[in-house]
């Protein structure tokens, strides 16, 4: 054989060897992005999702203040209205005192 096939042959498997070993490392690397991705999406997906549970537990603890408000509203209205009728008897018994 001829040194220059024996060198062009080389050259060729090289040359080929070259463009399967980069394309076998470019596949490897889509697959590692796609995992990555796929790591952040899932990431993503759990963060919102603790966000939502908690918003939905500040919107339970703020209908729960609210109703406590209206019932501590209704007390308060009661409060003062038996204040009202105490201030009433108590008028009544200073007038008789005079």
């Amino acid at each position: 054989m001829d040194f220059t096939l024996i060198t062009a042959l080389i050259g060729i498997v090289a040359t080929l060897s070259g463009i399967i070993l980069g394309w076998s490392a470019k596949a490897k690397e889509a697959k590692s992005e796609v995992r990555k991705d796929a790591e952040l999406d899932t990431a993503l997906r759990t963060d919102m999702e603790y966000l939502k549970r908690g918003v939905d537990d500040i919107r339970i603890e703020q209908r729960s203040q609210g109703q406590r408000m209206d019932a501590m509203g209704e007390r308060l209205t009661r409060v003062e209205e038996s204040s009202k009728q105490a201030h009433k008897r108590i008028d009544r018994i200073e007038q008789k005192g005079e």
